[in-house]
C-alpha cells in the first residue's frame, strides 16, 4: 500500500506523485539524488529480490520492469532514474544538482555520460553474470563467460576517469551534481559484490571519502519509506 492508497496498477481517487522505490543502485542513486534536494516525495517499496517488479501489477505501470518509476500527478508513469532525476530538477531547481546554466547542465552530463558508459554500466552487467547469476539468470540472458572481464573494464575505465580529474573536489569542479551521485553509489554498491575498486587511485580515492560523509549518503541506505 503506498502513501496514496495505491497498491501498483490499482489507482486510489486522489491521485498524486508517487515514488517507487527499491533496495538496488539505481533507486539508490534516485534517493540520494532527492535527499540532496531535500525532498519527501511519497513513495511505496517494490520487493525486487521476490520479483514484484516482474509481477503483472507492476508491469502495467513499468512496462521494462525496472525500478525506480515515478507515477506523476496526471497517472502517468516516468522510468529510469536519470530521466526522473532530470524531471525532478526541472520540478525542483534548487539546490542544482545537474546545473543552473546551460554551461553547468552540459557539464554535468558529459560527466555523468562518462561514468554510466565507461564504469557504472559495467559494474551493472558483471554483477548480472556473476555474483548475481542465480538471481537472474531466468530472468534475462546472461553471459557468465563475459563477467571477468567486464570487472576488468570497469577498474580500467575508473583508473582512467582518474587521470581525468583535476583540483576539484567533485567532478565538476567545485560543484557537487547528480554525476557525483552515480559514481558513488555503483562504486558502493560494487565493493559488496566483489567489485572493489583501487582505494590508492590518487583522485577517487579522496573524493569517495568525501562523498560517503554527506549525510545522504548513509540516508540513501534506506528505503525513502522507511521509518
Amino acid at each position: 500500500m503506498g502513501a496514496s492508497g495505491v497498491v501498483f496498477g490499482i489507482l486510489a481517487p486522489d491521485l498524486s506523485m508517487l515514488l517507487y522505490d527499491a533496495i538496488s543502485p539505481a533507486p539508490r542513486c534516485l534517493r540520494m539524488f532527492v535527499l540532496e534536494k531535500g525532498l519527501q516525495p511519497p513513495s511505496v517499496a517494490v520487493d525486487v529480490m521476490a520479483g514484484e517488479n516482474r509481477e503483472a501489477a507492476y508491469l502495467a505501470l513499468n512496462p521494462a520492469g525496472q525500478t525506480p518509476a515515478l507515477r506523476l500527478d496526471d497517472g502517468r508513469t516516468l522510468a529510469e532514474a536519470v530521466a526522473i532525476a532530470e524531471y525532478l530538477e526541472e520540478l525542483h531547481p534548487e539546490p542544482a544538482l545537474i546545473g543552473r546554466t546551460p554551461e553547468e547542465r552540459a557539464q554535468t552530463r558529459q560527466w555523468w555520460r562518462r561514468v554510466e558508459l565507461n564504469v557504472t554500466e559495467f559494474i551493472h552487467n558483471a554483477f548480472h553474470y556473476a555474483e548475481g547469476l542465480p538471481r537472474f539468470a531466468p530472468r534475462i540472458p546472461v553471459a557468465p563467460e563475459a563477467a571477468a572481464g567486464l570487472k576488468r573494464i570497469a577498474q580500467d575505465r575508473l583508473a582512467w576517469l582518474d587521470r581525468m580529474m583535476g583540483d576539484g573536489p567533485y567532478l565538476c569542479g567545485e560543484r557537487f551534481t547528480a554525476a557525483d551521485i552515480w559514481l558513488y553509489v555503483w562504486l558502493d554498491f560494487g565493493a559488496g559484490v566483489n567489485q572493489p575498486f583501487d582505494r590508492t587511485l590518487p583522485w577517487i580515492g579522496p573524493w569517495f571519502e568525501r562523498v560517503a560523509a554527506r549525510p545522504a549518503a548513509a540516508a540513501s541506505r534506506k528505503l525513502l519509506a522507511s521509518p
